[in-house]
């Protein structure tokens, strides 16, 4: 089953998210076979906003266990999560992504579900697409949303990924890989 888990940071955490950077780093690493992508979201400044994970994982009593059992999370680096069933509609990784690890401008497209399912097909433009599929309920049968990683001009291009109408809300966030500096 796979998980999408965005922990969005609590403000004036920065120093203790540094502080703990190899804890979670070796956290990540027990998860390393199972993820499908990583990385941080990003004010204008460079600052981390929040902590991106999309992986495989065996049920949702083990995804919750992933979401708040993080050393991040634990020390209180965080002020809440987003947890929830995803299906990866690309079928890939963000390291097949055709676009590479660097190079234009990176977006997490989170689209929150009001009513029927929306966007469940692939978009037009797949090789500008990272990661794409819907949230849905932990037993996979509610269409809760939808999440995209895309690269784009700006943050209106990458939000245009969603029909915008048909969702309750659409945060667009930057975003770029995540994982140990190689």
């Amino acid at each position: 089953m796979e998980f999408l888990c965005y922990h969005r940071d609590r403000p004036g955490s920065a120093a203790l998210r540094d502080e703990l950077v190899e804890e979670h780093w070796s956290y990540m690493d027990r998860y390393a076979a199972g993820m499908i992508a990583r990385g941080p979201t990003l004010a204008d400044d460079g600052t981390a906003t929040g902590s991106l994970h999309i992986l495989d994982l065996p049920d949702p009593a083990a995804a919750r266990a992933f979401a708040f059992d993080e050393p991040n999370h634990q020390a209180g680096v965080y002020r809440d999560v987003l947890l929830r069933r995803w299906r990866n509609a690309l079928g890939r990784t963000m390291w097949d992504f055709p676009g590479g690890r660097d190079g234009g401008n990176r977006y997490l497209v989170l689209g929150l579900g009001a009513g029927p399912a929306a966007d469940l097909a692939v978009p037009p433009h797949r090789d500008e697409l990272i990661a794409y599929g819907p949230l849905l309920s932990d037993d996979g049968a509610t269409w809760l949303g939808t999440a995209a990683l895309v690269r784009a001009a700006d943050p209106e291009a990458a939000r245009a990924v969603l029909t915008a109408d048909r969702y309750a809300d659409v945060e667009v966030h930057t975003w770029r890989f995540g994982g140990r500096p190689s």
